[in-house]
């Protein structure tokens, strides 16, 4: 017998093996579920920002959470760090064709569990006010951008998914 003749034990359960195709692991949810995964590239990096609202709603799940991953930007209701939250369905999701985020925060003192204003700034220096919560884009701020001329700079366009 395998056991006997100090082998491993046959009953023991693998999270990761190794095949001539890769390798394999099992992934935890909140992992494998994650939106677009972006491929490493090695000559540019693509910042991820994250910010944090407390909403303080009836339901007692006030807080959302807000990320960045390349011209994407997602909005969802964070359940605190022993939870996962789906990431298969975010609260709001949009995809910027212009420039990409690169930094965003909400404004604490306004927000309800009805609104919440997030202020998003792209790399090519324009700056938007949005409202995640209603998937209404309140206004955009110096259209003509910081790093092009203004017959170059062109607004975020966003599309709303």
């Amino acid at each position: 017998m395998a056991a006997e003749g100090g082998g491993k034990e046959m009953n023991e359960i693998k999270t990761q093996f190794t095949t001539r195709e890769g390798l394999y692991k099992l992934l935890p949810h909140s992992e494998y579920s994650r939106p677009n995964r972006v491929p490493f590239n090695s000559q540019g990096s693509n910042p991820v920002r994250v910010s944090f609202v407390n909403l303080n709603d009836q339901s007692g799940n006030g807080d959302r959470l807000c990320f960045n991953v390349g011209r994407e930007l997602y909005f969802y209701i964070y359940k605190g760090v022993r939870k996962a939250a789906d990431l298969s369905k975010p609260i709001d999701k949009r995809i910027y064709k212009g420039t990409q985020p690169t930094c965003h925060d909400f404004n604490h003192l306004t927000a309800t569990a009805e609104s919440v204003s997030l202020l998003v700034g792209f790399s090519a220096g324009q700056v938007q006010l949005i409202d995640p919560i209603k998937k209404e884009t309140s206004k955009l701020f110096n259209e003509e951008g910081l790093l092009s001329p203004p017959s170059q700079a062109s607004p975020p366009g966003a599309t709303v998914v």
